[in-house]
């Protein structure tokens, strides 16, 4: 599927977005892993989430989804998951595949995870060798450093973990498999990444403990079953923040959208930019910072992005590359090599396919060198299959002139379904 975009500009409106995806695939995993019945509303039916739903029933895991798209599950704990009878099939979800592995190796099964081609060929080392240090069995191609990967439950002994790149999946796997080892096991990281695990592992009744770069977890206390409401998806905010900063005299507001902190780093960013980003109505919900978030058209300025605030705006780094290519001055975005290793190489396909539409933007081993020009050129641009990607090169057509063209723009579904749709009815 293509999907072709206009400039524009006036966009105005008041919006909501898909509930948090990385919250939702939480809320499942989570949920099962609790005693009781939970009730988990506004979860993101988006692709990824809805691989860790399809694992979870693979492994025995009963849940309804009545008219109003709530989610009434039963949780059994890990002892009442069955062993499953084909591979658990994870799609394109690195959450899945990570989290389902940490798990899935103190459980009482075998079990096989594998996704489609793209997944197959991201590494998985960082999560397969720490699990192995507290005694999981998993093997996989390539010295099991690439799926598929087979594991075999056994008895987790707590470990201490000291990860070198910040990663909440990473991190989120030794959580899940410490939750069920024999022991404490904690987790240092160089800077903080999410801390949506932690979280709801707390909100749950979990006996955890965590600061900025410190999680610790003991299998002292099992999870209790609650309600979930899932907040507004701040990624997918985030396309729609950089539309009203660069579609002349716009003004939007998203509600409801969840504003964690180790997880909103863009609006800091924005805001040294010249952003006019407004936060109101703030609120906690299930253990989760949420508010209403509205930004209006304005200049930008180009400013320099590293250090600690990268894990907690790796995901937003593309749509941040659209404004910094229309800001006045330099831009330099470092330290985040990790973008190397997402759905695609997202640092050489954004250099690439905004170099198409105009933008001065050049790739360095770890982000970008960016000098902003006053407008973009419309351009048949390629996705690269990268939902990410993709949405950021329609934010950018916004501030194109004549028609951009962006190939396999069905790959969106894996995290927005219908983003399109939200966005034209901001120019109606």
């Amino acid at each position: 599927m293509e999907a072709t975009l206009t400039s524009a500009k006036n966009l105005k409106g008041v919006i909501t977005v898909p509930g948090d995806k990385s919250i939702s695939h939480r809320s499942l995993i989570l949920a099962s892993l609790a005693h009781g019945r939970s009730r988990i509303a506004n979860f993101s039916f988006s692709k990824d989430c809805l691989s860790t739903m399809n694992c979870l029933r693979s492994l025995g895991v009963e849940m309804e989804i009545d008219a109003d798209k709530v989610i009434h599950l039963v949780g059994k704990g890990l002892e009442g998951f069955r062993e499953p009878s084909d591979i658990l099939d994870c799609g394109n979800s690195g959450t899945t595949m990570r989290m389902m592995l940490g798990v899935l190796a103190r459980s009482h099964l075998f079990a096989v995870l594998s996704g489609d081609r793209f997944l197959n060929r991201r590494p998985m080392g960082r999560v397969v060798e720490p699990l192995k240090k507290m005694g999981a069995h998993i093997w996989g191609r390539e010295g099991g450093t690439k799926a598929p990967l087979a594991v075999k439950g056994t008895r987790l002994r707590g470990c201490d973990h000291r990860i070198e790149i910040p990663s909440a999946q990473v991190k989120s796997a030794l959580l899940l498999a410490g939750l069920q080892a024999k022991g404490e096991t904690s987790v240092t990281e160089p800077f903080p990444s999410r801390d949506h695990t932690e979280r709801m592992l707390e909100y749950l009744g979990a006996d955890i403990q965590y600061g900025d770069s410190y999680s610790r977890i003991s299998s002292a206390r099992g999870l209790q079953a609650k309600d979930i409401q899932i907040p507004g998806d701040f990624s997918s905010a985030a396309y729609f923040l950089v539309a009203a900063l660069v579609a002349r005299s716009s003004e939007i507001t998203i509600r409801d959208v969840g504003i964690n902190k180790t997880r909103a780093g863009l609006v800091e960013v924005l805001e040294r930019m010249g952003a006019d980003v407004v936060v109101s109505d703030r609120r906690i919900l299930n253990n989760e910072p949420v508010a209403d978030v509205t930004c209006h058209w304005g200049a930008l300025k180009g400013v320099e992005v590293g250090g600690e605030i990268i894990p907690r705006l790796i995901d937003e780094i593309p749509v941040l590359c659209v404004a910094a290519s229309l800001a006045e001055g330099r831009t330099v975005i470092k330290d985040a090599g990790e973008l190397h290793y997402k759905e695609c190489d997202r640092i050489e396909a954004m250099a690439t396919e905004l170099a198409k539409m105009g933008a001065h933007i050049v790739p360095t081993p770890d982000g970008f060198i960016i000098e902003g020009v006053e407008r973009l050129r419309g351009a048949r641009v390629d996705s690269r299959f990268d939902h990410r990607v993709a949405m950021s090169l329609a934010i950018a057509a916004l501030a194109a002139e004549g028609e951009t063209t962006i190939s396999n723009f069905e790959c969106v579904d894996i995290s927005f379904p219908g983003f399109l749709d939200v966005l034209r009815s901001l120019m109606e």
